[in-house]
C-alpha cells in the first residue's frame, strides 16, 4: 500500500507569508489533484506541519496565519496531521510508526521545500526501506544565494528532484500519477 505524504503546505510559503516560494500556487494546485486521487480511491495521507518555535523563527512560528495549512490541501477530520520541528518529516515525530502501523511500503511525496524538508524527508524514507515516488509538479522551491550568486528557485527545485531522481525515488508528474496509463 502506497500512502500520500503531503509536506509543509502552509500560508507562509505562498505570496504574503513570510517565506515565500517561487510558484507555490501551482504545485500546491497540483498537490490538491493528487490528494484528491488518493482520497477518492480511499488510499492513506499524512499531511506534515512544520511549526519553528524558536526566538530566531523567521516562519512556521506557532499562533500565526502562516504555519496552518493551506486551504488547497486543507486535511479532512480522518486524516493524519503529524506536527515536526526539523526538515526530515521522520526526525522526532511518529510518521514512521504511523507508515508501519498502516502497512504502508511506499510513499508519494508531495511539498514544500524541495531543497530542504521534501529532500530529507525523501532520502530519510529510503534509509528506513520504502520505496518513493516524488510528484515534482507538486513541489516548489525558494530563490537561494551562495557566494553572492542568485540561484533561482526553478533551477533549486530542477537540482534536488535530478539528485533525488538519480538514485532515490521515482520522479513523476501529477498527471502519470492520478491518470496512469493502461
Amino acid at each position: 500500500m502506497k500512502t500520500l505524504l503531503i509536506i509543509d503546505i502552509q500560508n507562509d510559503y505562498f505570496p504574503g507569508g513570510a517565506y515565500p516560494l517561487v510558484e507555490p500556487d501551482a504545485a500546491a494546485r497540483q498537490a490538491s489533484r493528487l490528494l484528491g486521487r488518493f482520497r477518492e480511491v480511499s488510499e492513506p495521507v499524512i499531511h506534515m506541519q512544520h511549526v519553528w518555535d524558536a526566538p530566531e523563527a523567521e516562519f512556521m512560528r506557532p499562533d500565526t496565519d502562516g504555519v496552518e495549512i493551506h486551504d488547497s490541501v486543507q486535511p479532512l477530520a480522518d486524516e493524519t496531521v503529524l506536527t515536526k520541528a526539523m526538515p526530515n518529516s521522520f526526525l522526532g515525530t511518529d510518521l514512521e510508526a504511523e507508515l508501519r502501523g498502516q502497512g504502508t511500503e511506499g510513499l508519494v511525496v508531495a511539498g514544500m521545500m524541495t531543497s530542504m524538508c521534501v529532500d530529507a524527508t525523501v532520502r530519510a524514507a529510503v534509509d528506513i526501506g520504502l520505496e518513493v515516488t516524488v510528484a515534482h509538479d507538486a513541489c516548489a522551491a525558494p530563490d537561494l544565494e551562495h557566494d553572492g550568486v542568485l540561484v533561482p528557485g526553478a533551477l533549486v527545485h530542477a537540482a534536488f528532484i535530478a539528485a533525488l531522481a538519480d538514485g532515490y525515488a521515482t520522479v513523476t508528474s501529477v498527471n502519470d500519477l492520478v491518470e496512469p496509463s493502461s
